[in-house]
């Protein structure tokens, strides 16, 4: 395939605000999460959660859009410089070669419970302020986005579970090969709800305490919240001032079916993926230097990931799941992924597995249990979600 320029990216998470917090937090070792303190949450675990969005400053002239999920896509919008870097490229190309699309798995599903907490008792009517199309509706995020941005072109929405977000870089990819666009803002959000919360818990899939991916003794995940995006464009086209964040340099995508919520033991649809964005970028399983697992911390989940990192890329390879220190981010587990591995090769690290204490001894790939410096070449990042949907990531240095 064509490498495709990250030209610019930003991530908004439990371990920081911007992309020079995450790192400082992911060098240091430091998790983001917390005991739950959401007092309309009533679970008793450990969240990934963003500060400040209760008092976050909202667009007026989109008012109608206002959520928790669209309230962090645009904190993310407003960091990292990211909506000026977007609107160069909206200049340079004009707005309707810009395209956008993004994952997510609940959208602004918060704001339908609290619709629901605030209906009618007689009649069961649900408040008129309720914008289900604006706020809880898949496609609300990507419309915000591009209003926000002040975009004209195609724009969609990816829900495909956790692998949402990786699976739009493979649609973005596709509609420029397609000369549909010059451009792509590219990414996800999800936002912590009862739904999701609550769900996992009825699947006795939540740690108590802080999750603990690839851990002999892991009971489990810790959800957490993010907005991450990215801005794809075709190589050596974008800001000449600026250098790229990374490059997109293929990608593989699968859905074995397996299972409506289990992976496959040996994860053949993990393989699939893998070795299909190694042979889309032209690369071999030595030349890579580390992998960001999904890595979500429970059993069935890391034993798979394992199996299949393993098969395809042997037992040296550095690998790491980060949701120690982000929580499981949903829909938005692939970007956020996605530009952590991208922060290695930038800054020179492959980052420890957090909250690890000691690996699973049957497993068989490398898990880094220290944070490990020096350059980093090429790396892919994973995420698998319910149903059998993967997708795998690989970057280079641009």
């Amino acid at each position: 395939m064509e490498a495709l320029d990250i030209s610019a990216a930003t991530l908004v998470c439990a371990m920081g605000r911007g992309l020079d917090d995450v790192a400082t937090a992911l060098r240091a070792e430091r998790s983001g999460l917390r005991l739950n303190d959401l007092p309309w949450l009533d679970v008793d675990t450990h969240i990934g959660r963003v500060d400040g969005l209760e008092d976050l400053a909202f667009p007026p002239a989109l008012s109608k859009f206002d959520c928790r999920n669209n309230r962090l896509a645009q904190m993310g919008l407003e960091t990292d410089g990211f909506s000026g870097r977007v609107a160069a490229a909206a200049e340079r190309y004009g707005p309707g070669r810009v395209a956008v699309v993004l994952g997510t798995s609940t959208s602004g599903i918060r704001q339908t419970e609290l619709a629901y907490e605030a209906r009618d008792a007689e009649t069961g009517a649900l408040p008129a302020d309720f914008h289900l199309k604006e706020t809880h509706d898949f496609f609300s995020l990507a419309d915000f986005v591009r209003r926000a941005l002040a975009l004209t072109g195609p724009a969609a929405v990816v829900s495909t579970a956790c692998s949402s977000s990786s699976r739009a870089f493979v649609d973005a990819s596709r509609l420029i090969e397609a000369g549909l666009c010059d451009a792509v803002v590219v990414g996800g959000v999800d936002t912590l709800c009862r739904l999701t919360v609550r769900g996992f818990g009825a699947l006795e899939l939540l740690d108590a305490q802080p999750c603990r991916p690839n851990d002999r003794s892991r009971s489990g995940i810790s959800i957490g919240e993010a907005a991450g995006f990215a801005l794809l464009e075709r190589a050596g086209q974008g800001d000449a001032s600026a250098a790229p964040f990374a490059r997109l340099l293929g990608f593989g995508e699968s859905s074995d079916g397996y299972h409506m919520s289990a992976p496959n033991p040996e994860g053949k649809g993990a393989q699939i993926a893998m070795r299909d964005a190694l042979r889309r970028a032209g690369l071999r399983a030595d030349q890579i230097d580390y992998v960001n697992l999904h890595g979500t911390g429970t059993p069935l989940n890391d034993r798979a990931e394992d199996a299949a990192v393993s098969a395809v890329l042997g037992p040296d390879v550095p690998a790491s799941s980060t949701k120690g220190g982000t929580g499981h981010t949903l829909g938005a587990s692939g970007i956020t992924g996605v530009l952590l591995a991208g922060l290695g090769i930038r800054l020179g690290f492959k980052p420890r597995n957090l909250n690890l204490v000691e690996v699973d001894p049957d497993f068989r790939s490398h898990i880094l249990t220290s944070t490990q410096t020096g350059p980093v070449r090429h790396v892919l990042a994973n995420a698998f979600g319910f149903g059998g949907s993967n997708c795998s990531v690989a970057l280079g240095a641009a």
